[in-house]
């Protein structure tokens, strides 16, 4: 089987049927024990998800009557294998008794992190595909078709900044590789989804020097500062400042010199 969370939330069967739940809470209810595969997800972690600060006296009963739901739906769409048991019920709350590789979040997450280590052992080719892999698990925002309760929507913002990581990943292998020119039109698209991370607006100067377009790159240091002025009241870091410094005054012969600045 295949829970995928990142996009629309669907189950994928063995035999590759795709499944969505209709009932919100339900999803609600499946996502959360999802994030948490084989371990227990405590009863109030899970209504505080469905309810919020303001659960209705009924919050317990209610929820017992989801996870049957949920078990039931297993069933009568033979979702799971005969005799398959996914949810079972522990001393505080439930356990979602699947494995990490049939949840599309902890294959991302695994990825990821090879593909750091990866990239910090000095193989950047490697890492490539290995962060292709993790970034083409997404299909939209994560669990787009129900709305997310308190304690989902951390886990969501969690896995939006682990997306970040594995743009950084990518654009960090490919200029190790030399790769200068191949990142700037996917930086150019990251500074418009992220404006106001300065971490993309360095690169993208850095490969825009690395590359010999000191004009283009002067260009986008001087939209990044009315940005974050505009925006933030702030000046940019240290950072962008060095790299500025170095388009104005470039080490002589050396046309690299702004890119290995980042």
């Amino acid at each position: 089987m295949r829970f995928n969370l990142i996009g629309p939330f669907e189950i994928v069967t063995d035999d590759g049927r795709t499944y969505q739940p209709g009932t919100p809470k339900v999803c609600q209810t499946l996502a959360l024990l999802l994030t948490r595969p084989g371990e227990i997800v405590t009863a109030e972690a899970l209504i505080r998800e469905l309810w919020g600060e303001n659960p209705p006296r009924s919050a317990v009963t209610t929820l017992q009557t989801y996870v049957y739901h949920a078990r039931r739906m297993f069933t009568q769409e033979e979702l799971a294998p005969p005799g398959r048991c996914l949810i079972v019920t522990g001393p505080s709350g439930y356990v979602m008794r699947v494995e990490d590789s049939e949840v599309d979040v902890r294959i991302f997450e695994r990825l990821v992190t090879r593909a750091r280590y990866e990239l910090a052992e000095e193989e950047p080719q490697r890492a490539l595909r290995t962060v292709a892999q993790a970034l083409d698990l997404w299909r939209g925002p994560a669990l787009s078709n129900f709305p997310a309760g308190d304690v989902l929507a951390g886990h969501v913002v969690h896995l939006e900044e682990l997306r970040i990581r594995a743009f950084e990943t990518r654009i960090e292998a490919q200029e190790a590789l030399g790769r200068h020119r191949e990142s700037i039109p996917e930086l150019r698209k990251l500074i418009n989804d992220y404006p106001l991370n300065e971490w993309f607006h360095s690169r993208l100067i850095g490969a825009l020097g690395a590359a010999g377009r000191r004009a283009e790159a002067l260009q986008a240091y001087q939209k990044v500062r009315r940005l974050l002025a505009e925006e933030l009241g702030l000046e940019p870091s240290a950072e962008l400042k060095r790299l500025h410094g170095r388009l104005l005054s470039p080490a002589r012969g050396d046309r690299h010199a702004v890119g290995a600045a980042v």
